[in-house]
Parts: C-alpha cells; structure tokens; sequence
C-alpha cells in the first residue's frame, strides 16, 4: 500500500503530460477485452473521464464485431467474412446498426454518464460525420480467378466532417463514434472501427490516437515475445509486406498510417487487458506498448 507521500509523487509525475496534453485531442479506439469484460470497460472510461476533467478532448471510437455475432446467430444469419471483411446485405446491415450505434454505443454512454462523466454517442451519419463510397475488393474466386467482389455495404471512407465532434468537445462532452457512415442515398455503411478512428484522427489533428488491443503491443518475434517499444512508418510497411505483422493486426496498423499521414503526432498500439493501461500510456515517463512515428 502507498503512503501518502508515494501517492503525491505519483501525482506529480504526471503534472508535465497534463500541462503538455491540456486541450489536445486524444482519440481512442475501444476494443477487445475492454469492451467485453465489464469490468475493464469501466476502469478504461474511468481513465477517459479523468483525462476530460484535466483538460484533454477524449474522442473515443467504438468496435463491435463480437456484439454483432452474437445477435446474428440468435436470428440464424450466418456471416461470410472476405479478406477479413464481412460481407453485408441490406438485413445484415439493419442488425449491424441497431447493434453498434444502438446497444453498443449507448452502453458505453450510460456506463461513462453513470461514472460521473457527459458522453454524447453517435454514429458516423449524425452530422454527415463519416461520408463513405461502397468498397469493393479484387478477390480469388473458386476458379483461382482474380475477380470483383461486392461486399454489400461496406464503406470505404471518402470524407470526415468534424464539426459535430469539435462541438460536443467544446460544450464539455466525451463524444463516442459508432462506426456506421453515410453512404450515397443516405443508406448506412458498415466500416471497419479501426480505420475510422485514424481518419477522425487526422481530421481532427489529434495529438494522439491510442488503440486498445488484446495484445502488449507490436510483437516482431512470436517465439521470444519481443516487443517493438517504437516503429516508423517505413518500418510498419516493410514487416506488413515480410507478412511479420498480419491478420487482424494489420487494419490496426494501416489506421495508425493514415493517421500518421493526417497530421496525427503520436500513434499508440497498447494492452487493453491491463488494468488502466490508458493512464500509464498517458501520464507516465515511459508508457507501454508500442508508438509508432512517421519518421
């Protein structure tokens, strides 16, 4: 148990990142283990709402791949998954909106409000916040043939209009994002959380974007264990094409890019299963997982 005086220590330590962080915006990804372990969830949002009260601009974007399986299986809808992607029809669809910027994102706002913080959710249609163009991809068919692939609707990000989170910001609230974006005709998109937390990222100039993962980090060799503490760009791209780093890591990796790209500073790939990973990530001198740099 600290004393007093350790407990003042640990306080001023991190009075030079509060007056450094003081009205900058840190956009964080929330995923994994923090959203599905109630508990955890609750310790993260307590860390958000402390960096709001000291003067941050918390932005949080929110996944929900396990939410939506599981309420695709109680109606016996089976998911197809393309490169990683799932495959969605206009029924799939209304199940994924009501999911993630209905169950999901106004538990994490009743959760924060509840915790003694102001959360406002909403989804990447409010605002024209997320405009998207239906993604398509180039994929092997069954005769080995490179062919194209309709996803259904699936977006891919072609513009972020910011201004409803600047004022939500402004007037004091912790702004959560589902990842749902305005299509052509007003239709609803699914898109992948990770890339619009770095596309938030970048057009808000954000100070930092920090993901939360279920893994310590970057790790470049899986039979030691070793962890990457700081990568460039150029880095990322060549471990990516050498295939070290790949599956679902790599959307995580190719949002911290477009973030980088953007203008966003400072880059962040951290453990979600440990406990308040986002105030030692924030408030301390050497931080945990791995950042990731431009240059």
């Amino acid at each position: 148990m600290l004393n007093p005086t350790e407990k003042a220590a640990i306080l001023i330590e991190s009075l030079p990142y509060i007056q450094e962080f003081y009205g900058k915006t840190i956009v964080i990804k929330l995923g994994g283990h923090a959203m599905i372990n109630l508990e955890l969830e609750k310790l993260v949002l307590q860390d958000i709402i402390l960096m709001k009260l000291v003067g941050m601009n918390p932005v949080i974007v929110h996944g929900g791949g396990p939410g939506i399986n599981k309420w695709l299986d109680k109606i016996n809808i089976k998911s197809k998954f393309v490169q990683g992607m799932r495959v969605t029809d206009k029924d799939t669809m209304e199940l994924v909106e009501m999911v993630l910027s209905g169950h999901i994102n106004k538990t994490i706002v009743g959760l924060i409000n509840d915790l003694g913080g102001k959360s406002i959710g909403i989804s990447g249609k409010d605002g024209n916040l997320i405009e998207v163009e239906k993604k398509n991809i180039f994929h092997d068919n069954k005769d080995k043939e490179n062919s194209l692939t309709d996803l259904g609707l699936v977006g891919n990000i072609k513009k972020i209009n910011p201004e409803i989170i600047r004022i939500l910001t402004k007037e004091g609230f912790i702004p959560i994002v589902s990842p749902v974006g305005i299509g052509p005709g007003g239709d609803s998109y699914n898109i992948n959380a990770d890339h619009v937390a770095g596309a938030l990222g970048g057009a808000l100039s954000a100070h930092k974007l920090v993901v939360l993962t279920d893994v310590e980090g970057i790790c470049l060799d899986k039979q030691s264990g070793t962890l990457a503490s700081k990568l460039t760009a150029k880095e990322i791209d060549y471990y990516v094409d050498k295939e070290i780093i790949n599956g679902g890591m790599i959307p995580k990796v190719q949002s911290c890019l477009m973030a980088l790209e953007c203008g966003v500073a400072n880059v962040h790939i951290i453990d979600g299963r440990q406990p308040h990973s986002l105030l030692l990530e924030i408030f301390t001198k050497k931080g945990i997982g791995t950042m990731i740099v431009k240059e």
